[in-house]
């Protein structure tokens, strides 16, 4: 019996499944230099101050480079860096360089942009939306026992900390406050699980010298205490959620 085979068809196992001798899994072509993706990846991420996502950072490589291979050269790059004066971090939006908290107030002793700083109404307010969020402003007025100014949550918005992101069913429809990707991106964490203790925030935000630590379980203040305008608290409560 005379069995013929065609040398041009491969067999049914190979055939099938695409395996052979050319095939390779996807990111794992050898002709990738890992050290030269290291470096392009570096070089990007030290030339902006934002954030950037694994999926911007795939677009260097033109598809060449999977997002498996890319997070591979991070967590490399990351560990390059850990002894360095500028460390490269994973936050909400995305993989950045940022100089280390330790270093930093020499660089700010040169610098002539200050940080704002913040009333303690502006930063209780803030702790109660991080920690207690979605809420409304009548959520945060029950919790602090005292009306909430405009420009209390105005300067919070405006920093972009904060933002509405609905509103409540209720009568009124009052909108509803949650913290933003880039109050997580400044405080150098990923998700809102990963925050601080509430005094380790207050630390972070850089208070007024005379900021009182708000507890998570004090009593309610009795009277607004911050450095913006006020508005009646008769006028104030009407918006209350």
């Amino acid at each position: 019996m005379n069995e013929q085979t065609n040398p041009e068809q491969p067999p049914d196992d190979e055939a099938q499944t695409g395996v052979g001798p050319q095939a390779h899994e996807p990111g794992s072509d050898p002709a990738i230099d890992l050290g030269e993706v290291k470096r392009v990846l570096e070089a990007a991420l030290l030339s902006t101050s934002d954030p950037l996502t694994v999926q911007q950072l795939k677009r260097l490589f033109a598809g060449e480079v999977d997002a498996d291979n890319i997070r591979k050269v991070l967590d490399q790059l990351k560990d390059d860096w850990a002894e360095r004066s500028i460390e490269l971090t994973s936050v909400a939006s995305g993989w950045r360089f940022r100089v280390k908290p330790d270093y930093q107030k020499f660089l700010d002793r040169i610098s002539s942009e200050k940080p704002p700083r913040y009333s303690r109404a502006v930063l209780e307010t803030l702790a109660i939306v991080a920690y207690r969020q979605p809420v409304t402003r009548g959520d945060i007025e029950e919790i602090r026992g005292v009306a909430v100014s405009a420009p209390t949550l105005n300067a919070l918005v405006e920093r972009g900390w904060v933002e509405v992101i609905g509103t409540r069913e209720t009568p009124g429809r009052p909108a509803i406050f949650a913290t933003t990707k880039k109050f997580l991106d400044d405080l150098n964490v990923r998700s809102i699980e990963e925050l601080p203790p509430l005094e380790e925030l207050q630390a972070a935000l850089e208070p007024p010298p005379n900021l009182v630590p708000l507890e998570a379980a004090s009593p309610p203040l009795q009277q607004e205490s911050t450095d913006e305008p006020q508005t009646p608290a008769s006028s104030e409560q009407a918006h209350a959620g």
